[in-house]
């Protein structure tokens, strides 16, 4: 298919998602069409891509999804539960995972800490620090399964929900004073979960695409932080600003006809959640494969990595994908990346991400001379469930180069 034809394709989704919100429930097949523009935007993207027809029939794939939801133990890793309440009373979840105690006969324990220790960091082990992770756009806390399967028992990690995603709550500003989202509102968030779980002690801060936008929030905000506790920082897949200039991969005609009318097709839809998120179930095989599209590059991704990719998304509700979608546009912290200057940073992109393109991490890397650039080859989107140990492997890296900082400052 032709740049001209793709372009066309984009524009005549778009017409048709809005046709399908304007007249809800009268025509089912319109819904569908509806619900899976809204996996693309779930997944990160503004339009539809053509998907080839799968051969094998749509019940032996529902029976599939079924069986990978039942048998992938992955998002099942939980730790200490609590609460954070934000400045609008929101009730931000959050797990932490703690450090195990390493001098137990057999070194390591049951979870064999002491083993994975000596894999990440050899006998560079870090100081005492708390990470805490931020995750994405439609995401929740689970994302980073494998880098918390790595690191549990190991480092103090703090995972949370942002507010709609996940287990935290609906959040109260947009429910009851109908504010929208703004990214400078999930950088408060964060410093909410961070005075709860882990008000003392030095931290560090890791933020995947959203969640890097809110890190980067918060030291708008809240500079002193950055400057008292902060050893270091990890980013990936993020962007600074300018992400209203994202093709998300398609052809510069078409993304700027969806951009017109994305607002409204939003909002529209948003006011007919039921009926959309039944026209997502029912085109449940398009949503995977845009899902796939957008998420990851390889071609020989474990198909229940990508199936748990796809529940993370579908799992939230298209008002909630509706109210958080504006602020990105507007979001705009180059100058906030100076908090960061002279701290251990690493910056980590795939290379063939569609969402938040490899440029935008080069871009703070050029604001962060300093800081290490990393771009994951045959990587997409979600390059921590696509290749999760090059993504802790180099945050272990950034632990021992914190504690060498730190180190060499006290002398």
């Amino acid at each position: 298919m032709g740049e001209g034809s793709t372009g066309a394709a984009a524009a005549d989704l778009v017409a048709e998602v809005a046709e399908a919100a304007g007249s809800a429930g009268s025509n089912w097949r319109r819904a569908g069409i509806a619900g899976a523009a809204i996996g693309v935007i779930a997944a990160g993207a503004a339009a539809g891509v053509a998907i080839e027809r799968m051969t094998v029939g749509r019940g032996m794939r529902k029976k599939a999804r079924l069986a990978l939801d039942a048998s992938g133990p992955y998002g099942s890793l939980r730790g200490m539960p609590g609460k954070a309440c934000a400045d609008d009373g929101t009730e931000l979840a959050y797990e932490v995972d703690e450090v195990e105690d390493t001098g137990s006969a057999g070194g390591g324990g049951p979870g064999g800490e002491a083993p994975r220790r000596r894999r990440l960091f050899g006998r560079k082990a870090p100081d005492p620090v708390t990470l805490v992770f931020s995750h994405g756009y439609c995401l929740s806390q689970d994302s980073w399964h494998f880098q918390r399967a790595a690191l549990r028992g190991v480092v103090r990690c703090v995972y949370w929900d942002q507010r709609s995603h996940g287990r935290s709550g609906r959040g109260m500003a947009q429910i009851h004073d109908d504010k929208p989202v703004s990214i400078d509102q999930l950088g408060r968030d964060l410093k909410a979960v961070i005075d709860a779980a882990a008000p003392a002690g030095p931290l560090v801060l890791v933020g995947h695409s959203m969640g890097g936008m809110t890190t980067m929030a918060l030291a708008d905000q809240f500079p002193a932080l950055i400057r008292d506790r902060v050893v270091g920082v990890v980013l990936i897949g993020t962007s600074s600003g300018k992400l209203g200039e994202v093709s998300f991969g398609l052809p510069v005609a078409g993304m700027n006809a969806v951009r017109r009318v994305l607002p409204g097709v939003l909002k529209a839809l948003g006011s007919q959640a039921d009926l959309v998120e039944k026209g997502r179930r029912a085109t449940a095989d398009l949503f995977a494969g845009i899902i796939k599209r957008y998420s990851f590059a390889s071609k020989d991704v474990d198909p229940a990595i990508a199936r748990f990719a796809e529940r993370l998304i579908e799992s939230t509700p298209i008002d909630v994908v509706a109210e958080f979608y504006p602020a990105f546009a507007e979001h705009d912290k180059a100058e906030a990346l100076a908090h960061f200057a002279g701290l251990p940073v690493l910056v980590l992109a795939g290379d063939k991400d569609l969402v938040t393109p490899s440029e935008h991490s080069e871009a703070i890397a050029d604001l962060l001379p300093d800081a290490e650039l990393v771009l994951v080859p045959d990587a997409g989107h979600l390059v921590m469930l696509e290749h999760p140990e090059a993504v802790t492997d180099r945050i272990a890296d950034l632990l021992v180069r914190a504690r060498e900082q730190a180190r060499s400052a006290a002398m």
